[in-house]
C-alpha cells in the first residue's frame, strides 16, 4: 500500500473526488488504481477565507516499487499498523485470569484475555448497561443514587456517559486495534479517519453490551454487581481475592478499577500496596451557545453543512504558576450530574452521536499539585470528597449544582439568576458563587485563563456563559506504582491499569493501557486444561 499526504478537498467536494486526486497526484491511469480508503481527514483552518479538508489516504496500486522510486512529494510507503495477537507463553496458569473493572481498560484488557484463550472472569461493581442506563436516569430525574452503579460506575465505565471521544496523544500502534474493535461492534466507520473521532453517549451503549458478549462467546464470565473488597497476598505474591464476601483463587489480576473507586484504593492502600499521590485538576463545566463556539471557529463557514459542531481546546499559564485549560469538551452536549458519593456533587459532560444539542460546554480546569493537598494519597482522596460535599451544601443538600454566570465570577459577587445561555444539568442548579467552594489559587487563575481564553477564542468570556461547579473527577489523584512489566511494585501477579491507576487519561488511552496488561500476561502464560 501507498500512503499520500495532503490531499486537499475543498468543503463542496464529496469524498468521492479523492480517486480522481490519486490519480493525478500518482500520474497513474484510473484501471492502475486497485483500492484506497481514507486514512485520516482534518480540517485546515489556518486562512480565514479558505477552509478545507486535508486528506491522508493509502491505496493500493500496479507498480508499487516503480512509483516509490520515483520519490513523489508526501508518498510513501504505508506503514504496517495491524495488530497482531502475542503468542501464548510457557508457564501454566491454573486460575483464570480475573480483571477487575468494565471500565475501558478492563474492557479491552478482557477482549484480548478472551481472544487469547484466557477465558477471562470479570469484576465490575456497578450494573450491567441496560440496567445501569435505568439506574442513571433515575437519578437525573429524582435525584436518588446508586453509590454502586451511577455515571462513574458500571458497565463500559464512565466513558459510557461522555462525548465518546477518541482522541489521545499516545503514539501507540494499539490505537489502530482499539478503533478497529469499536467498529466492529458498532461504531461509525469514519473514527477510522476523522482527526477528532468520537462516538456519543447514545452508540457507546450499544457497543459496550456488544463487547460483553463477544467476551463472554469466547468463554469469558463478567459478573455485575460483585465488588472487590480485599485481597490475598502471601510472600509478595496474590493468592486470592474476596467479592461480595467470598474467596476466589486468583493467580493474576489487572486492577482497571477506574478513578473513582475510593474504597477500593484505601483498602490497597491497607494491603501494602504503593500509592503515590500525583497532580490532577479541578474546576467547572463552562457552557456556551454552540453557535458562539461555531462562528468564533468557522467564522463565516458557520453552518455550512460538511462542518460539524465546532469543538475546542484551549491552554492557559496563569501567573501564579498554574495551568488553565479546557478538557472533555462536549459540542452540542449536556452537563450532567455525575456523583458516586452520598452528599456530594460532581459534573462531567456528555454528548450524543449527533452533537445537535442547543450548547457547548468544556471542563474548565486549573492544576492541583500534592502540596496543595498534603502529599499522601490519603489526602488527595479526601481533597476531592471535601470539595465535592461543599458543592452539596452550597446548592441546597438535593444533588442540585452550584452554578455562576462568567461575568459574576470574574466580579466576585454570587449569581441570583441565569440569563441567555440555558444549563443543562438536570437536575438543577443553584445560583452562588463558587469562590465559595474552590480553593482560592483555583479561582485565581480560572479568573485569568477565563480572560486570556477569550483572546484565543472570541466569546469564551460571554457575560452570559454559565460555570456549573463542580468538575473533580478528570483525572485520578493517584497512581498505584507499577514496575516496566506493568506489575505491581512488590507484588506479583497484579497489574494496576488505566485511569485509576494513572496510567491513562481518556478511552482510547485507557483501553490501550487495558491490551499492555492482557499482553504482559500473555506473553507469560498460557490456561492450563481444567
Amino acid at each position: 500500500m501507498l500512503r499520500i499526504q495532503q490531499l486537499r478537498l475543498s468543503l463542496d467536494e464529496p469524498k468521492e473526488c479523492l480517486e480522481e486526486k490519486i490519480i493525478k497526484k500518482l500520474h497513474i491511469h484510473k484501471e492502475d488504481l486497485l483500492e484506497w480508503h481514507l486514512r485520516k481527514e482534518s480540517i485546515d483552518a489556518r486562512k480565514q477565507n479558505d477552509f478545507h479538508f486535508n486528506c491522508c489516504v493509502d491505496c493500493k496500486v500496479k507498480n508499487e516499487d516503480t512509483l516509490l522510486k520515483k520519490k513523489i512529494k508526501d508518498v510513501t510507503k504505508a506503514p504496517d499498523e495491524s495488530y497482531t495477537i502475542p503468542a501464548c507463553g510457557m508457564v501454566g496458569l491454573s486460575t483464570r485470569p480475573v480483571v477487575v473493572g468494565f471500565g475501558p481498560a478492563g474492557m479491552f484488557a478482557s477482549l484480548l484475555l478472551a481472544q487469547a484463550g484466557f477465558r477471562p472472569i470479570v469484576i465490575e461493581r456497578g450494573e450491567c448497561v441496560e440496567e445501569r442506563v435505568k439506574s442513571v436516569q433515575e437519578f437525573w430525574e429524582k435525584g436518588i443514587l446508586k453509590e454502586n452503579s451511577n455515571v462513574q460506575f458500571g458497565e463500559g465505565g464512565a466513558g459510557t456517559f461522555s462525548d465518546g471521544k477518541l482522541t489521545t496523544r499516545v503514539k501507540d500502534k494499539r490505537i489502530y486495534k482499539v478503533l478497529e474493535e469499536f467498529v466492529r461492534f458498532g461504531a461509525p466507520k469514519q473514527i477510522l479517519y476523522e482527526a477528532h473521532p468520537h462516538i456519543g453517549t447514545d452508540l457507546l451503549r450499544n457497543i459496550v453490551r456488544n463487547i460483553r458478549k463477544e467476551i463472554q462467546s469466547l468463554g469469558g464470565e463478567i459478573y455485575f454487581q460483585s465488588q472487590l473488597e480485599d485481597v490475598e497476598i502471601q510472600k509478595g505474591r496474590l493468592e486470592a481475592i474476596i467479592v461480595n464476601g467470598k474467596r476466589i483463587p486468583c493467580e493474576q489480576m489487572i486492577l482497571a478499577i477506574g478513578h473513582s473507586a475510593r474504597d477500593t484504593l484505601r483498602m490497597l492502600m491497607k494491603r501494602g500496596f504503593y500509592i503515590e499521590p500525583k497532580p490532577f485538576a479541578i474546576g467547572a463545566r463552562i457552557e456556551h451557545p454552540q453557535s458562539i463556539i461555531d462562528k468564533a471557529q468557522y467564522k463565516s463557514f458557520a453552518g455550512h453543512p460538511r462542518l460539524k459542531s465546532a469543538e475546542y481546546r484551549l491552554t492557559y499559564q496563569a501567573s501564579n504558576g498554574r495551568g488553565v485549560y479546557t478538557f472533555c469538551m462536549c459540542p452540542g452536549g449536556y452537563v450532567v450530574p455525575s456523583a458516586s458519593m452520598q452528599g456530594g456533587v460532581v459534573v462531567n459532560g456528555m454528548s450524543e452521536h449527533a452533537r445537535d444539542g442547543k450548547n457547548a460546554n468544556s471542563a474548565l480546569l486549573v492544576q492541583v499539585r500534592p502540596e496543595d493537598y498534603g502529599n499522601t494519597p490519603e489526602k488527595a482522596i479526601a481533597f476531592q470528597e471535601d470539595l465535592e460535599r461543599k458543592a452539596f451544601l452550597k446548592a441546597g443538600s438535593n444533588y442540585k449544582a452550584p452554578a455562576q454566570l462568567v461575568k459574576d465570577f470574574l466580579k466576585h459577587r454570587p449569581s441570583t439568576v441565569m440569563k441567555s445561555v440555558t444549563p443543562t444539568y438536570a437536575l438543577g442548579v443553584t445560583p452562588c458563587d463558587l469562590h465559595d467552594i474552590l480553593p482560592s489559587y483555583v479561582c485565581e487563575a480560572m479568573e485569568e485563563g477565563i480572560k486570556g481564553l477569550d483572546r484565543k477564542l472570541k466569546g469564551f468570556a460571554m457575560d452570559d456563559a454559565v460555570l456549573t461547579g463542580i468538575e473533580t473527577r478528570s483525572s485520578s489523584p493517584v497512581r498505584i506504582t507499577r514496575e516496566k512489566d506493568c506489575l505491581c511494585v512488590g507484588i506479583q501477579g497484579c497489574y494496576p491499569c488505566g485511569e485509576g491507576a494513572g496510567y491513562a487519561g481518556g478511552i482510547v488511552s485507557a483501553a490501550i493501557d487495558g491490551l499492555r496488561c492482557a499482553e504482559k500476561i500473555i506473553e507469560i502464560y498460557h490456561l492450563e486444561e481444567s
